[in-house]
């Protein structure tokens, strides 16, 4: 289970500079993979062995700064509902400023634990300048240049520390899909339709779900659970909806699944928060199956729905082999194909193929061809296996890796699905010295 620790503060005040430090490093390895780098404000870090996402709560406030005021409550509130820590960070330049006070007036109520950051600490006068910060009541503070990263280390190191052991362990390993989406997409009932039951009560008020309840299901004498992410709304207050609530709300469910059923309303079509949700479940090397929702409303004529599928394609490159179900909620269309289709993806994304298997099939094609020759060195693949990891994971072995670039993995990611099934999965391919 992943941990979620959420940075917040008012505007300006580093939290940028300061995540997309902790990320890069961890970038670096994960985006090779793929060679694209979407959204910027959610990530995966690890710190001595422990990885956990961080969300740059700012990222989520467009607009000017006198929004950002009405906001930035809202924001902490939601941070404190749904992260298991949360770092506050504020300016030692401008030093205590309202805002800041209105921050930990929130935070100081909170269980959770609170780390308080003063950053753009870069000199001895500067660290002594700090020392006005124990006025928020948040007691001890760290001091930190994120600009140079001085002092993350420690910062991250009490950060990893408090954070709760999840249990690992669950008594029955049954696969989980979660039903993700953003608001009023009709993803409670899509679930209500799968189950025949009106358990969670739909209104069309965007958010009025109370509760992500896991729900044991059996179709096609197939056993697994369904997570419904419509969006807890605990606190009365959160009644605008705030991309950052379901972005949240998502990050949640995406990492305990194992397919992610992406609902979207045909009528607003493929847009930036939809595209950010398909986005964190493929970093998340999650299964994928796309529902395009309430069909019935869109105005056809013989192509539309091949013509919207180009359009969703085109907007999940270079990730496209990815299952498209048109559906219905309201008349019952294709609901039962789409968990038909994330069956499908299950396997898929659990297939092993034998070591034997991979070699007499790729090394050939590989052969005819090979990677392009750089500076005039020959890359030779002699050996391919696929790694023993939850999801589908390629080595391809060879003499100078490093010369291997980004079109060439696309190339031999292309020849895997073309020759074994892995509709609706991200595969990742990695090239290594033999």
């Amino acid at each position: 289970m992943g941990n979620i620790v959420a940075i917040v503060g008012r505007p300006n005040v580093g939290k940028s500079t300061f995540f997309n430090r902790l990320i890069k490093r961890r970038e670096a390895i994960v985006d090779a993979v793929s060679g694209v780098t979407r959204d910027r404000h959610y990530g995966k870090t690890d710190w001595n062995g422990r990885e956990f996402s961080l969300i740059d709560t700012g990222g989520y406030v467009v607009g000017s700064d006198d929004i950002f005021e009405a906001e930035i409550d809202k924001q902490v509130e939601l941070a404190i509902d749904e992260a298991d820590a949360i770092i506050f960070m504020v300016d030692v330049e401008t030093g205590v400023t309202g805002m800041d006070e209105d921050v930990a007036k929130l935070l100081r109520k909170v269980e959770k634990p609170v780390f308080l950051v003063v950053n753009k600490v870069d000199n001895n006068k500067r660290g002594e300048d700090a020392v006005e910060f124990y006025s928020l009541g948040l007691g001890e503070y760290y001091t930190i240049a994120s600009i140079n990263g001085s002092g993350t280390g420690d910062l991250l190191d009490a950060v990893v520390e408090a954070l709760p052991e999840k249990e690992e362990v669950e008594e029955e390993q049954l696969p989980r899909f979660a039903v993700v989406g953003r608001p009023n997409a009709g993803k409670s009932s899509f679930i209500n339709a799968l189950i025949g039951e009106d358990r969670y009560i739909v209104t069309d008020i965007a958010g009025t779900t109370r509760d992500s309840i896991d729900t044991k299901y059996n179709r096609f004498g197939f056993e697994f659970n369904l997570v419904d992410t419509a969006g807890i709304r605990r606190k009365s207050k959160v009644k605008e909806d705030l991309e950052f609530y379901s972005v949240m709300r998502s990050i949640r469910a995406i990492e305990h699944c194992d397919v992610c059923l992406l609902v979207l309303d045909a009528t607003r079509g493929f847009d930036g928060q939809v595209q950010n949700i398909f986005w964190l479940a493929e970093r998340n090397r999650k299964g994928v199956v796309i529902l395009v929702n309430k069909w019935d409303l869109v105005e056809k004529d013989n192509k539309t729905a091949k013509e919207f599928e180009k359009y969703i394609r085109k907007e999940i490159a270079p990730f496209t082999d990815v299952p498209i179900v048109f559906i219905s909620v309201l008349n019952k269309q294709r609901i039962f194909k789409a968990i038909e289709t994330a069956v499908e993806v299950y396997k898929n994304r659990t297939k092993r193929i034998k070591t034997s298997v991979l070699n007499e099939t790729l090394l050939p094609i590989i052969e005819n061809n090979p990677p392009p020759a750089y500076k005039g060195k020959y890359v030779k693949i002699k050996y391919i296996m696929q790694l023993p990891t939850p999801q589908p994971q390629f080595a391809f072995f060879c003499n100078l890796p490093q010369y291997v670039k980004d079109p060439y993995r696309r190339f031999l990611e292309n020849q895997l699905r073309d020759h074994f099934d892995f509709n609706g999965v991200p595969v990742s391919v990695y090239m290594r010295k033999k």
